[in-house]
This record gives C-alpha cells, structure tokens and sequence, in this order.
C-alpha cells in the first residue's frame, strides 16, 4: 500500500507539471485530416500489425492531442524509437504536429472486441497495486489530457509499451519506474484489463 501511495504521488506530480503544458496544444482539425495521408497507411487500417517486431500499431482515434503530441516529441528526441515514426516526426513543423493531434483526438475511436489473452480481473488489482490511476485515470484508463487513454487499446501494443519501459527502450521517469517493478504476467494482465476496456470510449466521426 506504501508503495501504491508514493508512486500515486510522484506520477500526480509529474501530470499535473504535464497539464501545465496542456493549454498550448492548439492545432487546426481540418489542416490536420488533409496532412494525416502520410499516418493512414498504417494507423487508419483496423488490426494492422508492424511487421518487426510483431505488434498492432495503435489506436490513435479519440487520443487526448496532448498525448499525440508528446508521443511525436519523444519520436523526435529519441525517447522512443521506430524508423518510420522517427522519420514522420522530424519532417513535419510543430504546426504540423499540432494539426495531425487536433484531428487524431476528433477521429473516431473504434469499439471492436480486442483479442484478450492475459487475464483482465487480476489486471486491474495489478494496475490498483501500482497506481497507475494516478495518471491514466481511476477504474478504466480512459484519462484525461495530457495522459495517454488506454481505454479500448490493442492489448498487444500495451504489453509491448510496458516491456519497452522496463527495458528503457522507452524513456520516460516515471513509466521506466512502474515497468521496472512488473513482472511479465503482471505487464500481460494489466495490459488485458485496458484493452478489455468499453466504457468512456468516444464516438466522434471525421
């Protein structure tokens, strides 16, 4: 429960400097659909998987901008690595960015059943155990910004971000912290709980 306690504290901490951040993510919808052709190829197909390693590129539709945005920078600086989405975040602007995120949170998120192999009840105690509330929201990942939803994400991509935090393939202080302490059923688990996840799902269209 200590433990619980003190991880709740310092990732509040670091979302509420987030959300001090927040406010100036402002970008052009409608700008943002015309230059979202060079996402779709991959992040418009349902199901899609990246091919090596193997895992289903994510569901960006509904996505707080904030998150897109701070995903795009962490591309960028090499918190994150992937050849193309390193590519796509160095060749667009910041308006660029702003303008892709300000569409991706207004798309459609879709509602289909997600493939759920690990085990959600025992997810959601692990999640309970870590504090991961704290930032994701309480109950069932749906957030609010600047925090990633994972409300109805592909249970693969989350397990695969997970193993990539406590690998510190993925950098983030607070994400590398929670992932180092997980074991991989727990990862598998907490990943099935999000992705089995309906509720606050948003239904916006483009």
């Amino acid at each position: 429960m200590k433990s619980k306690t003190l991880w709740s504290l310092a990732a509040a901490g670091v979302c509420l400097a987030l959300g001090g951040q927040a406010a100036q993510a402002a970008g052009d919808a409608e700008e943002g659909k015309k230059k979202f052709f060079t996402c779709a190829g991959c992040h418009a197909l349902e199901g899609y998987s990246n091919a090596v390693p193997n895992y289903p590129v994510p569901r960006i539709g509904g996505q707080h901008a904030e998150a897109v945005l701070a995903a795009l920078k962490a591309y960028k600086e090499g918190d994150r690595k992937h050849g193309s989405m390193e590519g796509n975040a160095n060749s667009w602007t910041e308006k660029d960015w702003e303008d892709i995120a300000a569409y991706v949170s207004k798309k459609r998120l879709s509602v289909e059943n997600n493939p759920i192999s690990g085990a959600p009840s025992a997810g959601k105690a692990a999640a309970a155990e870590k504090g991961c509330a704290g930032c994701h929201g309480e109950d069932d990942g749906k957030s609010t910004a600047p925090n990633p939803r994972l409300v109805g994400q592909y249970e693969a991509y989350l397990a695969k971000a997970l193993k990539d935090y406590k690998k510190g393939v993925r950098k983030n202080p607070i994400m590398n912290g929670m992932a180092a302490s997980l074991s991989d059923q727990e990862i598998k688990d907490i990943a099935a709980y999000y992705a089995s996840q309906k509720r606050g799902l948003v239904t916006i269209s483009d």
